[in-house]
Parts: structure tokens; C-alpha cells; sequence
């Protein structure tokens, strides 16, 4: 048996946000078993806490989806450490835990009551062959015209964006999954607008990833990782920005993502829901 959390990510309040199921102490599970048990739970993503095989790290994670296992995602890294933290876990260090995943090791921080982790470089990046905005703007439902910038932001789940010119062209979106799943471009597109000056939130983002099992993620952390990097770096954005994710689905995702030091710190609300044990 084994210890089973279920952590809603980028909200401060259960239910608006993104929840990732944890199951602890998984180093006697198959790579089978954590698949079965990604596709039972049916949520965007889920994850397995294990040993660290690196000793700068306190814990190692795996990233399962419905369908495949990623090297690094944003919420499940969030939501992870809450758990681990949650459980007992003491990192080695005062500023919060070192991570092991498939992207190498990243670390986490603790501001202002938010967990936070410093964004990993990205694997992919730069701009985006005119055809293939074409095509990801026909299958987005959206005029090529409409497409401000676009640049691959792929930190590992191969994430490629299109800026659009606001964020109501975001929340009008209405995407031909099919098409985007059967995409040979990417299998995981983003999508940000700019909302209007003086409000809570600066961009609006969506996400779609159905070649991996999940229409639209409801918040990301990694795409907003990537984001961070390309918006602020093109000058699309300032050094520090809230954005809003979810809204279409019903959430309240608040992605907080700051520059200091030369580095992107990606964070947000942590909420435990669930707790309780895993039958394997």
C-alpha cells in the first residue's frame, strides 16, 4: 500500500486550480503499474515519489499523463513537493527541495506562502516556420493574420506558442482537437493574450494537449515556465507578471512568474484535497 495525495495547483482555493494525484514511496511500482495507475486516475498529469539517485536531490518524481510520461512538468512539481513536504519530507536545503526528474535536477522555493521552482532550460526554442503557424492557427480556429509572434518554449513536453493579440482572442478559441492531436508539428501548443492594463492578471493562457490524452490542461507550469522565458526575453512582457489559466474550463489558475537573478521562478497556490492510500 502506499500513501495517495491529490494537491490542486495555482489556486488558493480547492477546486479552481489544477490537481495532480501523488502516490508516495512508489520505488517497488512497474513502469507499467504507474501508467495503469496515471490512466485510472484520468487527471492531466500524476506522479510518483521515489529515492533520489542524484545526492543533491531530496526526492526523485516521475510525470505520468493518461498516455505517456513526461521528463518535467510545472503543477506536478508543484503539487509534489507540497505532498512531500506535507508527509514529513525535510529538505537539505533551508530554501525549499531539490527535485530529480527526467529534466535534471530543479529547485524549489517558498515566497510569500506560494511554492515556486526555477524554470529549466528550455530543450527547444526560437521561432516558428510560417507553414506550421499557418496550420496551428487553422487548427487553433484562429486567422493566421491574428498571430502577433510565435517561438517554440519546449522545456521537455514540447511546448510551441502563438501570441495572440489579446486575451478575449484567447478565451474565444474554439480548437479542432483532432487536428491539433494529429499534429506532426507538436504534440502540446500554448496560447497567451495580453489583458487589458490595471487588472489582476497581465495574460491570459490556454493550453492543448490532446495527443497526450488532455484537451485543454486547465494550468500549466510548464508552458508558463516557457512562456516566461520567450515573452519577457521579446520584450512582450515585464520582468514580473501574474497570469490567468483555466477560465474557459471553470478554474482560476494564477500563475506567478518572476526574473531575478538571471533566472525564471515559475509559482502559485498549493491546496491539499485528498489524502488517503493506494491499494497496489
Amino acid at each position: 500500500m502506499h500513501s495517495f495525495s491529490q494537491v490542486d495547483v495555482f489556486t488558493d482555493e480547492l477546486t479552481a486550480g489544477n490537481p495532480v494525484a501523488v502516490v508516495h514511496d512508489a520505488d517497488d511500482l512497474t513502469d507499467a503499474q504507474m501508467a495503469a495507475v496515471a490512466s485510472w486516475t484520468n487527471l492531466s498529469e500524476t506522479t510518483f515519489l521515489l529515492a533520489p539517485t542524484d545526492p543533491a536531490a531530496d526526492y526523485r518524481l516521475r510525470i505520468f499523463t493518461p498516455r505517456t510520461e513526461l521528463p518535467f512538468a510545472g503543477h506536478p512539481t508543484l503539487g509534489s513537493a507540497c505532498a512531500w513536504l506535507g508527509a514529513g519530507g525535510v529538505p537539505g536545503d533551508d530554501d525549499g527541495p531539490v527535485q530529480e526528474c527526467g529534466a535534471g535536477l530543479v529547485r524549489l522555493r517558498r515566497r510569500d506562502g506560494r511554492l515556486a521552482f526555477a524554470a529549466p532550460p528550455l530543450v527547444r526554442s526560437g521561432p516558428v516556420a510560417d507553414a506550421d503557424v499557418g496550420a496551428l492557427a487553422a487548427a487553433l480556429g484562429v486567422d493566421r493574420t491574428r498571430v502577433r509572434d510565435a517561438a517554440w518554449v519546449d522545456n521537455g513536453p514540447g511546448w510551441v506558442a502563438l501570441l495572440l493579440p489579446d486575451a478575449a482572442t484567447v478565451l474565444g478559441l474554439e480548437p479542432d482537437l483532432r487536428a491539433l492531436g494529429a499534429s506532426e508539428i507538436s504534440r502540446a501548443v500554448g496560447v497567451v493574450g495580453p489583458h487589458p492594463a490595471g487588472g489582476e492578471t497581465q495574460f491570459e493562457v490556454r493550453a492543448f494537449v490532446p495527443a497526450m490524452g488532455v484537451g485543454e490542461d486547465p494550468v500549466t507550469g510548464s508552458l508558463n515556465a516557457g512562456l516566461g522565458r520567450w515573452l519577457v526575453d521579446a520584450g512582450h512582457a515585464p520582468p514580473t507578471y501574474v497570469a490567468a489559466q483555466g477560465t474557459r474550463l471553470g478554474r482560476r489558475g494564477r500563475v506567478h512568474v518572476e526574473h531575478a537573478d538571471g533566472e525564471v521562478w515559475v509559482g502559485g497556490g498549493t491546496v491539499p484535497g485528498v489524502t488517503g492510500t493506494l491499494r497496489m
